[in-house]
């Protein structure tokens, strides 16, 4: 069987082991498809896809659009003899076939988050963070990197804030168990998709200290102030300003 590979990650890529990349060309072929395997757990109305899609059109263009764009990605799947298609779609209804063979990077991250969603970092098990380092490579890049449409904005957000709350997990876990470098560079890498996040700037400034290096810690106070400055405009909580003085 054709097992397609399909990355909403960065840059959206579509890869079969028959026919290699075969990521629709049409900028709404993508925008659709990407749309469908975000919400592959439903059947979706074709009247309310084409209307959401195509809001500027009439209701009879707009369906049109939407049966042109399903065509353009259907016609671009390999689809071996006997294999489940990957669409569903009738009259009414389009949406992923839940027997179909795929494999999905969101889908992959989605499964690790919700194992360890409701457990603080203090208390992961060695397993469940093996399992949450071999996932964080999935996140090559903000979801669908070049789409702005509403949906696409909101999910992005999403995928952001679940990247940062495993990366914040594994910084606690981390200085938990004395892992001093591995600590930091989760909060580095924190700090590169939010430079503004104070509760990380003090977990930083902590982590150079227990690690030996007060003058790191006491930069990081230093870029903690930058950040809020320009970022949000606002002087350090006083719990920053604390743990400042006391370092």
């Amino acid at each position: 069987m054709s097992k397609l590979c399909i990355s909403l990650f960065g840059k959206f890529k579509v890869t079969s082991p028959s026919a290699g990349i075969v990521t629709p060309e049409a900028r709404r072929a993508k925008e659709l498809f990407s749309y469908l395997l975000l919400y592959r757990d439903r059947l979706h109305e074709r009247e309310k896809l084409a209307t959401m899609m195509w809001a500027e059109q009439s209701t009879t263009r707009a369906k049109q659009y939407l049966r042109q764009t399903l065509w353009q990605v259907q016609s671009g799947l390999p689809l071996a003899p006997g294999e489940e298609p990957l669409l569903l779609a009738n009259q009414e209804r389009i949406g992923i076939n839940p027997q179909a063979e795929l494999w999905l990077d969101v889908a992959e991250f989605d499964q690790v988050y919700a194992l360890v969603e409701r457990i603080p970092g203090s208390a992961l098990q060695a397993s469940q963070v093996e399992l949450m380092r071999a996932s964080l490579p999935l996140y090559r890049g903000d979801l669908l990197e070049g789409c702005y449409e509403d949906w696409c904005t909101f999910e992005r957000e999403r995928y952001l804030n679940r990247y940062l709350a495993m990366l914040d997990k594994l910084l606690v876990y981390c200085e938990g168990h004395q892992e001093y470098p591995a600590a930091l560079a989760y909060g580095a890498q924190i700090l590169h998709y939010d430079r503004a996040r104070e509760r990380t700037h003090r977990s930083l400034m902590r982590l150079y200290y227990l690690a030996g290096d007060r003058t790191a810690a006491l930069h990081q106070y230093e870029a903690c102030v930058t950040a809020l400055a320009k970022e949000l405009d606002v002087a350090p909580a006083k719990s920053t300003v604390s743990l400042y003085q006391q370092i």
